[in-house]
């Protein structure tokens, strides 16, 4: 599963844990799931707070070299996660009820 917390240093990167090793609770939100061809569906988290700012965006998780979080399972292979995001357009806005009403 990989979570994404909004926090500083490392937990502003998504983290990727084996399945029950990283425990979400209420303050968090799930996202949805990411599909890798061949792979089970892997759930994708984010804290609440940090949800709030973030909803307005399309967020996708890119693999990159370099370091990865001491805590995520990339770490030993010279690897790290990255999230990269823009601005949803209005077609998106509409879809997921964001769109202000007027």
């Amino acid at each position: 599963m990989f979570h994404q917390s909004g926090g500083c240093c490392d937990g502003s990167s998504p983290m990727c844990y084996p399945v029950g090793m990283f425990r979400t609770g209420p303050g968090d939100v799930r996202l949805g799931e990411l599909r890798i061809d061949g792979l089970e569906p892997i759930e994708v988290f984010m804290s609440a707070f940090q949800f709030e700012y973030w909803k307005y965006t399309h967020l996708t998780i890119d693999v990159v070299d370099g370091r990865g979080s001491g805590f995520s399972v990339e770490a030993p292979e010279g690897k790290r996660f990255l999230i990269r995001s823009r601005l949803l357009d209005d077609a998106e806005l509409a879809e997921f009820g964001l769109l202000p009403q007027g």
